[in-house]
Order: structure tokens, then sequence, then C-alpha cells
């Protein structure tokens, strides 16, 4: 009998530890994400500022892919531009 709650223990313990390392490893998973993002947005960040003209470099956030996505609000002054062929 006392030789079962030991072996109960153990796999509790075995238990507990395997939790452990399964959250260290997704912690770690999470962290090489938000990395590698870090990463990519630097990489975008230096291709756009070699293809933007250096005296356009204070207005590269327009050139975002964020910012090219966002519907601008509808103004009074907005109106159509007829194009004639």
């Amino acid at each position: 009998m006392k030789w079962q709650k030991q072996k109960k223990e153990e796999r509790k313990q075995e238990k507990r530890e395997e939790k452990k390392r399964t959250m260290k490893v997704k912690r770690l998973v999470e962290e090489w994400e938000i990395w590698d993002k870090k990463e990519e947005i630097a990489r975008f960040k230096e291709e756009i500022r070699k293809l933007v003209l250096k005296r356009f470099h204070k207005w590269i956030k327009v050139f975002g892919k964020k910012q090219s996505e966002r519907i601008l609000i509808r103004k009074v002054w907005d109106h159509a531009i007829d194009l004639k062929k």
C-alpha cells in the first residue's frame, strides 16, 4: 500500500515536471515568433528606405502595408473626377 502511494506521488511529480517543460517550450516559441516579427519589420523598413527617395523618408510610414490598406474618412470636399478618353 505504501509503495502504491509512492508511485502515485512519483507520477504526479512527473506530470508537474512535464507541464513545466511544456510551458517553457511554449514561452520560447512565443518569444521566437515575436523576434521573427520584429526582424521582419526591420527588414521591411530597410527595404523601404532603399526604395524611397531620401527626401521622402520623413513620410515613410505612409508606405507601410497597414497605412496603405487604411480607408480614408469621407470629407465634404470629396468629389468624383471624370476622366475623358
